[in-house]
């Protein structure tokens, strides 16, 4: 275990722990708009910048991205420091800037003191955020089907060339996992739609509910190795073969001499 000072606060955590979920577990809230428990950290929304310090630096800090630096032993943090508020307020500006309609930039820019942007507001609001969240979780489960383009003010995620991206495979993962909700698509019994791509969906074997598509049964039983045929009942029905399983388990310890 390692001991270390956030906002006065002694702290010890296990050795390798991010300073942010440190900072976290010490009780303190710092904001993050591209941090996902499942995901490895990237960094990209610099909203979790926190001043760190020690006491053989004679009063000299810097400011760190607190979900990519380490906890260290004797590391003194400051969350809330008049630098770190201001470079925040910066980074929420320009988000409202790009994204004035977004309800959970404004939520963040509020919180940050930013009711209205200083600089001229996207004359084409968007609500992606370029988090980033979307195109990491789909190089994480082995698709990459989307990807950041283009520079500066022009940047956006989108398939290549604006096209229907030949390696989705229609999991949703992308849709779900944007905090802003603006990745668009429609899914029914029969079909389901993203990026401009169609599916044809799986129906479950035994209660006939849609739950994956042909694609995506197909990409994660090469990944993983369990046949196609796992995914001829949904999650539901799998659950519920469980819960049974364990209820005659349960019974039969009960009867058991």
């Amino acid at each position: 275990m390692i001991s270390l000072s956030v906002n006065g606060k002694t702290v010890r955590v296990p050795e390798g722990t991010r300073l942010l979920d440190a900072i976290r577990g010490a009780g303190f809230d710092v904001p993050t708009l591209c941090d996902h428990p499942a995901l490895e950290p990237w960094g990209g929304c610099r909203l979790c910048l926190v001043d760190v310090t020690r006491k053989e630096w004679d009063g000299w800090c810097k400011m760190v991205v607190s979900c990519m630096f380490p906890a260290e032993d004797g590391l003194v943090v400051l969350t809330d420091t008049e630098r770190v508020q201001r470079t925040r307020r910066v980074v929420a500006d320009l988000l409202l800037a790009r994204c004035p309609d977004t309800p959970l930039v404004q939520k963040v820019a509020a919180r940050l003191g930013v009711e209205r942007t200083s600089y001229a507001p996207n004359p084409e609001p968007t609500d992606c955020i370029l988090c980033a969240l979307c195109t990491r979780v789909c190089d994480h489960i082995g698709v990459s089907a989307i990807a950041s383009v283009n520079r500066g003010a022009g940047r956006e995620i989108a398939p290549p060339f604006h096209d229907a991206p030949p390696d989705c495979i229609g999991c949703l993962a992308c849709a779900e996992i944007c905090p802003t909700s603006c990745i668009p698509y429609e899914t029914s019994d029969g079909s389901r739609t993203i990026w401009g791509k169609t599916f044809e969906m799986l129906r479950c074997t035994r209660c006939g509910r849609a739950h994956v598509t042909k694609e995506e049964a197909r990409h994660f039983a090469a990944r993983t190795g369990v046949p196609e045929s796992y995914f001829d009942l949904c999650d539901a029905c799998k659950r519920e073969d469980m819960a049974r399983q364990f209820t005659r388990l349960s019974e039969g310890a009960r009867t058991s001499p």
